[in-house]
């Protein structure tokens, strides 16, 4: 059963209400021939440049302007986005916060959070462990929990891209999403309700939303890969897998050495630097499992650049 707490009414709320605190980030307009595929239009939405390097920013906004904040500030788990996003907006709104990341978090995202002021935590090796941990904290501390896919205004938060999209590039047929714990595309396909064609891209060692696809509902999935510090949570959320089943297509699924070969692309063809994640979407492309029919207009969503892939001398 779809949420109601999840409707297009409410993204566009959602949107007013974060607007002054996020950027409406570009498109930039290319050519599928650029990338040695048959030509047709391609558009990239550059949600790398949002507000601490990813889309998460609007969900945290989302969440820390919707709902009553106590005293003792609150606390989220993360692969390294997350965190990043909510350490972001405590600072701007003056709120304290702790994150728990896990071991497998990069240098750049620890960076981003730290330099944001926020108390960093490494708990445990994987997202799951972060999570317990930050659970844990909860109950101690009394903060108000964040969670970074699976709760209401997060989604909301996520679905004002779609709101973006349609105002920038109205005559989208289809839009390639990155897919981890399903808030992006569960946002995002909320918005849409099926105006435009949703096409979920995972990495192949973490198939989450795959293999809720095959059970019928979220199971435990592996979460491994180049992508395991974004795209690799223990299972998409409760909240976004029935929009999925709804209004997304079924899972593409790429290879790290697909995934890296979008981020070299990315770099040499348009000087775009992705994080691994971010490029998820554009590597069904690159790699062709994903092959739009002629005349199709096909836009990706880049959706993260929290790396250190690129150092400047």
């Amino acid at each position: 059963m779809l949420s109601d707490r999840i409707t297009p009414e409410r993204i566009a709320e959602t949107e007013k209400r974060i607007r002054p605190h996020i950027r409406h980030t570009p498109v930039l307009h290319a050519d599928l021939a650029d990338f040695g595929l048959a030509a047709g239009p391609l558009d990239f939405k550059l949600e790398f440049l949002q507000h601490s390097g990813s889309f998460k920013a609007r969900g945290a906004f989302s969440s820390l302007l919707g709902r009553k904040v106590p005293a003792a500030g609150v606390v989220a788990a993360s692969g390294g986005n997350h965190g990043a996003a909510v350490a972001y907006a405590a600072m701007r709104l003056g709120i304290p916060a702790t994150i728990f990341v896990p071991s497998v978090t990069s240098p750049a995202k620890a960076e981003r959070i730290r330099g944001y002021g926020a108390n960093l935590v490494i708990g445990g090796e994987r997202y799951a462990d972060a999570l317990a941990a930050s659970e844990q904290w909860v109950g101690e501390s009394g903060a108000m929990a964040i969670h970074a896919y699976d709760q209401p205004e997060t989604l909301l938060g996520q679905g004002t891209i779609g709101v973006e999209i349609e105002a920038d590039i109205p005559n989208t047929d289809t839009l390639l999403v990155a897919v981890g714990g399903g808030g992006l595309i569960g946002g995002i396909a909320a918005w849409f309700q099926g105006r435009v064609r949703v096409v979920a891209v995972e990495p192949e060692g973490a198939p989450t939303l795959w293999q809720a696809f095959e059970a019928g509902y979220p199971v435990d999935a592996p979460a491994g890969g180049i992508a395991a510090d974004s795209l690799a949570p223990k299972r998409v959320g409760e909240l976004m897998f029935p929009i999925a089943r709804a209004y997304a297509q079924r899972p593409v699924l790429v290879s790290d050495d697909e995934i890296r070969q979008a981020q070299q692309t990315l770099w040499d063809r348009l000087r775009i630097v992705a994080e691994p994640g971010g490029a998820t979407a554009f590597a069904a492309l690159l790699a062709r499992k994903y092959v739009p029919a002629p005349d199709e207009r096909v836009a990706v969503l880049l959706c993260g650049a929290n790396t250190t892939a690129v150092r400047f001398d």
